[in-house]
């Protein structure tokens, strides 16, 4: 679990990032052919709490078990999802790293202790980033819509490393994110915003993540953005699902619920219309 400290959001970003309106973006990482399942439970209860749009972080062939765009039950699902306000975002292709050889200590502790082995993006060269990106929006493409490319591009575990980054802007994505930020891949404005997000593969694990969200919660209290992501096995243990959902509840009463993708053409338009640099 990540730990960052718990820092102002602001430094020296532009008066339209400072100004901007409350917004709240929650997030659904790992969907697939394997957790559609999962996902759909959790869209249903986060409606329950007012929440009706989200980003859903699409792996193409999760873990190899099989592809978004060979499943026509997956492709109606989702095209089902976005027509009502929900957005696709590209998360990976395999959402899969595995161990290389002479890894020094900090790649093993963050690949394999942080994240399980799971950090596809994080030391790709580019050429390999640029492989996996265009088989991704396409097969994301083929279950969305054949005319409509994804807008976002998110990596696993958030680990994107410089050259997949790189990569993510050269094949035209409009933003991408990291924990602790919102990356406009158009200006290269970075936005400092911090995501919640829950750690549950052991129960000391999920009791600090407990802790650990609530004070970020309240420390976020007066960020223009906060962002809440959230994984399928979290809705295994209730004492996170009923955090993720009270905290999800207070948000959606004083913020506007957007995407990514709507919150980043929302800020563009307010930044032309007041003059603003983009």
């Amino acid at each position: 679990m990540q730990t960052a400290p718990l820092t102002s959001p602001f430094g020296a970003l532009a008066q339209d990032w400072e100004q901007s309106s409350p917004s709240l973006v929650v997030s659904i990482h790992d969907l697939s052919t394997v957790t559609r399942g999962a996902v759909s439970r959790m869209l249903e209860d986060l409606a329950g709490v007012g929440v009706t749009a989200t980003s859903l972080l699409v792996i193409p062939d999760h873990h190899h078990r099989g592809r978004i765009d060979e499943d026509p039950d997956f492709g109606g699902w989702l095209r089902d999802k976005v027509g009502e306000g929900h957005e696709a975002v590209l998360h990976g292709f395999y959402h899969l790293r595995s161990a290389k050889n002479g890894e020094g200590m900090a790649a093993r502790l963050i690949t394999r202790s942080y994240t399980a082995g799971e950090g596809e993006f994080y030391d790709l060269s580019y050429e390999e980033a640029c492989s996996l990106l265009d088989q991704g929006r396409e097969s994301l493409a083929r279950c969305v819509l054949s005319s409509t490319k994804p807008e976002g591009f998110i990596a696993p575990a958030w680990l994107l490393g410089s050259e997949a980054e790189t990569a993510v802007k050269a094949r035209g994505f409009d933003y991408t994110t990291r924990i602790g930020s919102v990356i406009d891949c158009v200006t290269g404005r970075q936005f400092s915003a911090r995501s919640m997000v829950y750690s549950v593969r052991a129960p000391w694990r999920r009791g600090v993540s407990l802790l650990w969200n609530e004070a970020l919660f309240h420390n976020l209290r007066r960020n223009p953005l906060l962002r809440i992501g959230l994984h399928p096995p979290d809705w295994e243990y209730p004492a996170i699902r009923r955090h993720a959902l009270e905290c999800i509840r207070r948000a959606a009463l004083e913020r506007e619920v957007l995407t990514y993708g709507k919150w980043l053409a929302r800020l563009r338009s307010c930044s032309h219309e007041e003059g603003g640099s983009f």
